[in-house]
């Protein structure tokens, strides 16, 4: 069993949802970066997002189109990104580990050779915003090949044949985009979200993990109700953003403080609506 199939059938038997942090990989810088990373497991984090710094990040809000410019300022690059999770291997080998990021880069640095690297680094999953379903057979493929996973998108406007595509072929987990346009901008809609989920259950076993959107405590224990995991970016890396006058231990404390608490209240909503 992969790691992100162990960890979704763990948590589904403890009966909470999963805690899915994003962070830009080098953002503000690799050191600083790395120290985020290797702690947000004992945060809380269930699987970790990684995002691959990129020049121009279409998908995402002013938050995260922030961290991939200081990432890429601060030398960043797809080699780097391969060499943290290595280096995180070390001392983790159970929390899941998805990069995330665009096509191009992954275009230039060679499909089969990135599926490769990426399964030999310690990756399990993979999320290419910009690569659709009807086009990623190019690299899931060969990622599949490696073991990893290329994880597709569910959103508010997929119909019933795009949801039947969506499942064809997808692995690991889904990640349901609560909000229409880019990320941080928006709350998610609870009872959008809790329709969706139920369709999405309806279709299919593989966990469905929802996005965009979710930027406080409060929000992630209601989507934790509803979704079998909560994935929170701009609010964290808004956080390091929001401490960069601050010394590295400032930046890193503020950011585990905030993982913490999204984390608290992710793992103890289920419970706290069954003791309500």
């Amino acid at each position: 069993m992969s790691r992100l199939a162990d960890t979704f059938a763990r948590l589904k038997k403890e009966g909470r949802a999963a805690f899915v942090p994003f962070i830009t990989a080098g953002d503000p810088d690799m050191e600083t970066s790395f120290s985020i990373l290797s702690t947000l497991p004992e945060a809380g984090a269930d699987v970790i997002e990684l995002g691959m710094p990129f020049s121009d990040p279409m998908a995402d809000g002013p938050a995260v189109q922030a961290s991939s410019m200081r990432a890429l300022k601060a030398g960043t690059t797809m080699v780097k990104v391969l060499e943290m999770v290595r280096k995180f291997r070390k001392s983790d080998s159970t929390t899941p580990i998805v990069l995330m990021g665009y096509y191009n880069p992954i275009h230039a640095y060679g499909t089969a050779r990135f599926a490769r690297d990426v399964a030999a680094a310690g990756v399990d999953g993979l999320i290419v915003v910009d690569l659709p379903v009807e086009e990623d057979e190019v690299l899931r493929v060969p990622a599949r090949a490696q073991g990893v996973d290329l994880i597709r998108f569910v959103t508010p406007t997929t119909d019933e044949a795009r949801l039947a595509r969506v499942l064809d072929g997808a692995g690991g987990y889904l990640y349901y985009v609560s909000v229409a346009g880019v990320t941080g901008t928006k709350s998610a809609p609870e009872d959008q979200v809790r329709a969706a989920m139920a369709r999405v259950r309806a279709a299919t076993d593989l966990p469905c993990t929802v996005g965009f959107g979710i930027r406080t405590p409060a929000q992630a224990a209601n989507i934790a109700t509803l979704a079998d995991g909560v994935v929170v970016g701009s609010a964290i890396v808004g956080k390091i953003a929001d401490n960069l006058d601050n010394s590295r231990d400032t930046i890193i404390a503020a950011v585990l403080e905030l993982a913490r608490d999204l984390a608290g209240s992710t793992h103890a909503a289920r419970h706290a609506k069954v003791d309500a």
